[in-house]
């Protein structure tokens, strides 16, 4: 089929008003045709971002209005569509503004109400202007580029915000006059290994040697891990799984942005989707790790425990994520936001995208001066690491040694 102009862009205020099958086919589907260019990544699927909505996860009361943007070819069918939230607040997002949000109400602005483009409570990178794979990507991701503005403008919000995009959709807006800016996470790369042992044969030996230490310590005093998926993913594990969830949540950011409905839809409608790394101990339930899986990664997204135990989040989050991948040849771990200390383990600095187009002359021009800085620091950062990593400088596999 061959590429069609537009009729219209319009805005939906819930996901179920576009049809699964239209939203999938610009977004991609589970073991989707890789030749068609659309590796599966859940986290934009129609499914998962309706539970969101249904769980009350997202709302309006949450502070996450969805207006999500789908755009319409001459023949009235989905052409491209895009995850848009109107935001009162910067909870979430795991791009950090609230300097800009700050010292625009300080000179006189309003900075909220925001449109965010993004996958709610998600820092994983991946495509945001969702074009169906037989129509021009640039073409038609200005025109949701163009809707966006357009949204911001008629509603008087302050800035449009795409947040863990790709690199060509960030070039892409880059040439629209959107702000641009970058920030690091830490993958794991699959070289081919056919086991873990493989993996460590790759690092220098005293890397080797401390992750063999944490493994060995954080699987002492009777403690045992499982792999669950699909079928074998109960409601009881959810139930001990938002425990863990909960512990964390309320340490880190003072409440949970996801509640127990959340979890229970998750297993319900994508529990093929859906890896549960536990640990036991003496037969119960005392940590977990939840992943997601899609067609060439394993994404970490929450983790969390009831009981203290060395090295055990190093172990179910990163080691168990890596075995897990390399049996299942997935190409990469994506081990989530922040976290230098993963450097150690194998997982290497990464660059991660935004584009920002804000309405206001004068707070524009300020952030596009600290955006330029910043992304000179990010990229020195990022020399600076990867001097750092953990792998054997020869880039020679040796035979493990005895510990």
């Amino acid at each position: 089929m061959g590429d069609r102009e537009p009729v219209k862009a319009r805005v939906i205020g819930e996901i179920g008003a576009v049809a699964a099958a239209d939203w999938d086919a610009c977004a991609g589907v589970r073991h989707q045709d890789e030749a068609r260019g659309i590796p599966y990544n859940p986290f934009i699927s129609h499914t998962f971002l309706s539970i969101l909505e249904k769980s009350g996860s997202v709302s309006a009361k949450a502070g996450w209005m969805p207006q999500h943007i789908v755009v319409e070819d001459d023949a009235g069918g989905v052409a491209a569509c895009m995850p848009c939230y109107v935001k009162s607040h910067s909870h979430g997002e795991y791009v950090f503004d609230w300097g800009w949000a700050d010292a625009f109400e300080r000179a006189g602005g309003s900075y909220y109400p925001k449109l965010q483009v993004a996958v709610p409570f998600t820092p994983v990178p991946g495509r945001r202007l969702l074009v169906r794979p037989d129509l021009d990507a640039r073409h038609f991701g200005a025109v949701l580029a163009e809707a966006a503005e357009q949204l911001v403008r008629r509603y008087g919000m302050s800035s449009v915000h795409i947040t863990f995009l790709s690199k060509p959709e960030w070039d892409l807006l880059g040439s629209r006059g959107f702000l641009q800016r970058t920030g690091q996470q830490f993958h794991w790369n699959n070289a081919g290994y056919v086991d873990f042992e493989a993996f460590l044969s790759a690092l220098a030996a005293r890397k080797r040697k401390q992750i063999r230490r944490e493994r060995r310590d954080a699987q002492a005093g009777d403690i045992t891990i499982k792999w669950l998926t699909g079928k074998e993913v109960t409601e009881a594990h959810w139930d001990a799984f938002f425990a863990f969830y909960l512990d964390t949540g309320s340490r880190k950011w003072g409440r949970p942005y996801l509640n127990r409905r959340f979890f229970s839809l998750l297993g319900e409608t994508m529990a093929v989707d859906v890896l549960l790394i536990f640990a036991y101990r003496a037969g119960r339930p005392i940590a977990g790790a939840l992943n997601m899986i899609g067609s060439d990664a394993l994404y970490g997204r929450y983790w969390g425990a009831i009981e203290e135990h060395p090295f055990l989040h190093f172990e179910l989050c990163y080691y168990q994520a890596i075995e897990f991948a390399i049996a299942h040849r997935l190409a990469r771990v994506e081990a989530g936001a922040q976290g230098p200390h993963k450097l150690a383990r194998g997982y290497l600095p990464q660059t991660i995208y935004s584009a920002h187009w804000i309405a206001d002359p004068g707070l524009r021009r300020a952030v596009a001066r600290f955006l330029h800085e910043e992304r000179a620091h990010v990229a020195f950062e990022q020399r600076l690491l990867a001097e750092q990593a953990p792998f054997r400088k020869d880039g020679a596999l040796d035979r493990p040694e005895e510990t």
